[in-house]
């Protein structure tokens, strides 16, 4: 009985010690424009990451996330890397997630529409990749 005790206290402890892997993934995505006059709008965009690598030295953890932003117009055509950039994240506990944003300027070229912005998103630490893709209209006031 002392055995099978012991063997189950050990298998809960394993288990409960055990690390669950969460996969490299973006989450919840959102973008909006407006216009701000003389012929241009900004567009805003925001998406999320989790799974990503850290490294951890003194009690700091580290995330590195690169992402390129890409246009989809109306008409089927792309404008690749309207937005770039490499969001660096340090905290003194593990990072459960990352927020990154976005913000560029369209011009009156751009005809009214729905568009799609495409995150192509790499953990700098472990080179994995992600994407993700939101939708947004842009009206001319």
């Amino acid at each position: 009985m002392k055995k099978i005790f012991f063997v189950f206290a050990v298998l809960i402890a394993i288990i409960s010690c055990s690390k669950n892997a969460v996969k490299f993934e973006a989450f919840s995505a959102e973008a909006f424009a407006y216009d701000i006059g003389d012929g241009t709008a900004e567009v805003n965009a925001t998406v999320r990451v989790k799974g990503f690598t850290q490294t951890e030295k003194d009690d700091n953890y580290k995330a590195s996330v690169a992402f390129e932003v890409d246009l989809l117009k109306p008409d089927n055509s792309i404008k690749k890397s309207v937005y770039k950039f490499v969001q660096n994240d340090e905290k003194k506990e593990p990072i459960s997630d990352v927020a990154l944003e976005a913000q560029f300027i369209l011009d009156s070229t751009c005809t009214a529409g729905t568009y799609t912005l495409v995150f192509n998103i790499s953990d700098k630490n472990s080179e994995n990749k992600t994407e993700s893709k939101v939708n947004f209209d842009l009206t001319w006031d």
